[in-house]
């Protein structure tokens, strides 16, 4: 919610009316000088919504603000004009209610709409959480990445670089949710004080790097646009796409990578395929261009790239992972339980990429067990697994 700026205001005013810490009150509002408001200014009180509430017989100011959690000076503040000793009934007055729940709610066939309308809801809520475009899909989608926090340590995790593995998209916006509401409502995470980890921290998130092979799997062919045929063709006219891991040009988006790429080169389809494929060259396609040029932009610290499945980490590349990357790995599998695996027969991937360019920890992260796409049955687990991660990613 929005409230205008009068006389005396400041956001350590609005930190105590309305029980907020004060770093998320200048977090939410970047675009006003905190040691100077001015008359009129709009500043937005994050984790709040505006509601109308008319007044009913026997109704005070006193029994409304204890029926919502709320101080008399913060109706009085957000309803200026009203008289507080003559309140009428049928009266509308403003009540800001703190919101307790979270929004993400429908995690199955989380497509990449689902994905932009729970974007919008949790941005407008939570306007401490920056939003802006990396790139684009071949299909033009925009690849979106989220920023939480204003620490100088700055951290990632992506998902869906393969289009089956859509699941681990929810489990990256849900934890996004979680956190913020956790922030805004004063409450900790798994005893952690998240306050603490968002001034410590700046974590970048790319929810969905293939956004274009994501819509493919979940709502099929047509979801290719004028590249239906072709798609078709690639999974010889099998209108089930749930085995598709590229992107809508048949290049899987995680073998794109400068780093070994001729090994896979060699060794994969030669030509576009739903899966495996790795491209004529390497950063042929924009989605991974993007996510390279992401890191290259910010001074990543940590880098999780969230997969299905298995419950294993890969965590090394050719020996040129620093000493703190054995570390890490080992919280992440003592709060997940999945298994470490330091090197494997595989390269060109994002992590490979990342500690062959950066020499910083790099993790593959391959969420739960079975078939790819893995049942939403098991988000449940897998999310409570992968909260461990995300948190020890902020606290590491």
């Amino acid at each position: 919610m929005k409230i205008s700026v009068i006389q005396g205001d400041s956001f350590w005013q609005f930190s105590q009316l309305f029980q907020l810490s004060l770093p998320i009150i200048i977090a939410s509002n970047s675009q006003l000088n905190p040691n100077q408001l001015m008359i009129g200014d709009d500043v937005n009180i994050p984790g709040f919504r505006s509601t109308n509430y008319t007044v009913q017989a026997n109704d005070s100011l006193w029994t409304i603000a204890q029926a919502n959690h709320l101080s008399v000076d913060v109706l009085m503040r957000v309803n200026p004009t009203i008289d507080p000793y003559q309140l009428q009934i049928g009266q509308t007055i403003i009540v800001p209610q703190r919101v307790t729940n979270l929004l993400i709610e429908d995690v199955n066939n989380y497509t990449y709409e689902k994905m932009l309308h729970d974007m919008q809801q949790i941005t407008e809520l939570y306007p401490f959480i920056q939003q802006r475009i990396i790139g684009n899909s071949v299909l033009n989608k925009e690849i979106i990445e989220l920023t939480i926090g204003t620490g100088n340590r700055v951290k990632h995790i992506n998902g869906a670089f393969h289009a089956q593995e859509w699941i681990t998209t929810p489990v990256i916006m849900l934890f996004l949710n979680q956190y913020a509401l956790a922030l805004t409502n004063n409450t900790s995470l798994r005893g952690w004080n998240v306050l603490d980890l968002f001034e410590a921290n700046t974590l970048s998130l790319v929810p969905m790097v293939n956004p274009d092979g994501v819509n493919l799997v979940i709502n099929g062919a047509t979801a290719a646009e004028d590249q239906e045929e072709f798609v078709l063709l690639l999974n010889n006219d099998n209108p089930d796409f749930s085995s598709w891991k590229a992107n809508i040009n048949g290049v899987d988006l995680n073998n794109q990578y400068p780093a070994l790429w001729d090994i896979e080169q060699a060794r994969k389809p030669d030509t576009p395929a739903p899966r495996d494929f790795p491209g004529y060259q390497p950063l042929t396609e924009p989605e991974a261009i993007a996510m390279a040029n992401l890191a290259q932009d910010r001074p990543f610290e940590i880098v999780n790239a969230f997969h299905t499945q298995g419950e294993v980490i890969f965590w090394g590349y050719q020996g040129m992972e620093p000493p703190a990357s054995e570390t890490i790995v080992t919280e992440f599998s003592r709060v997940t339980g999945y298994e470490p695996i330091q090197y494997v027969d595989s390269y060109a991937g994002y992590k490979d990429w990342f500690i062959q360019e950066f020499q910083r920890p790099g993790y593959t992260v391959e969420l739960g067990t079975g078939v790819n796409p893995l049942p939403i049955e098991q988000f449940d687990d897998i999310y409570q697994k992968t909260l461990g991660i995300m948190l020890a990613t902020l606290y590491m």
